[in-house]
């Protein structure tokens, strides 16, 4: 799917109530959207450090301050959700379908 670690919180999501392909399908596209922005800010963390290390090396001058990294990080994962492609959306999404499906077994495991 993605080089990029996704964490996706399934604290609120009664998952004994997941019992077929339709029911993980509407699950994961209730999650997609945030999970479109925790996608985006990973690339921007990563991008932030980039363009540290880039500018380190170059001799620039260092945007450092949280405020500002935290910022960069929030405005790529909101442009990320915005502009990400059907197709992006689509892998996302069964990866979504996929990590509930997982996550349901683990936990019916652990119940045992």
């Amino acid at each position: 799917m993605s080089d990029f670690q996704i964490n996706i919180d399934f604290s609120n999501i009664d998952l004994a109530n997941l019992e077929t392909e339709e029911d993980f399908q509407r699950e994961a596209n209730i999650l997609l959207p945030k999970v479109l922005v925790k996608l985006g800010e990973s690339i921007g963390e990563k991008t932030w450090e980039e363009l540290q290390e880039k500018l380190k090396v170059s001799g620039g001058k260092l945007k450092s301050s949280p405020s500002e990294k935290r910022r960069f990080i929030q405005e790529t994962g909101r442009t990320y959700q915005r502009n990400a492609s059907n197709r992006e959306k689509q892998e996302l999404q069964v990866y979504i379908v996929e990590q509930l499906q997982q996550h349901k077994q683990q936990s019916y495991i652990n119940s045992l």
